[in-house]
């Protein structure tokens, strides 16, 4: 799991909740809860139109985390020049160890699966649950590097597509493998 010494969340702060990605914290609230006050986090999802509540206490047991460190990431993007690894066990069994991997929240674990995943530029290779998980990771992997990078979540999808050797659909179009969309 992902480096996790940061539990004291404020307001504006940007938070990775491994089962959902990145959000940013929306407040702190206190609510009765069976007779008990309880402080929560509000972490706002605003891609998936989402809001999660979590006491601040068990924000250690849920896995919320700050975003990781540029040498974290560092870590993941090297881990997608890697060689993919393959295993010769049943597909229902690989891909319930991906899931698990995508939900660690972990940008590593999330670069693996990505990086045995990936294929060559035709995507017909792919039987559709393999392009499902490879599409939720990319999702989940270019939502984090874009916070971090502070760029758009599109620009960090072609950066780890760029470093996995895939040419973006842009450059599919023009027939242009350098991921560059030529002027007209």
């Amino acid at each position: 799991m992902a480096n996790n010494d940061n539990y004291d969340f404020k307001a504006g702060d940007d938070v990775v909740y491994p089962m959902h990605g990145v959000g940013y914290i929306e407040g702190i609230e206190t609510q009765e809860i069976a007779g008990i006050e309880v402080k929560l986090y509000v972490i706002n999802f605003e891609r998936d139109r989402m809001r999660l509540k979590i006491p601040v206490g068990k924000a250690a047991v849920t896995g919320l985390r700050k975003l990781s460190s540029n040498e974290r990431l560092d870590d993941a993007l090297a881990t997608l020049k890697g060689r993919s690894r393959i295993r010769r066990t049943m597909w229902s069994r690989r891909a319930q160890e991906y899931e698990t991997k995508i939900n660690s929240g972990d940008p590593v674990s999330i670069a693996e699966v990505l990086r045995d995943l990936k294929r060559s530029n035709d995507d017909t290779e792919q039987s559709y649950s393999e392009r499902q998980i490879y599409q939720s990771a990319l999702e989940r992997l270019a939502r984090e590097v874009a916070a971090v990078d502070n760029t758009t979540e599109l620009k960090a999808v072609e950066k780890l597509e760029s470093l996995m050797g895939k040419t973006t659909p842009a450059a599919k179009e023009d027939g242009n493998s350098d991921g560059v969309k030529k002027a007209a």
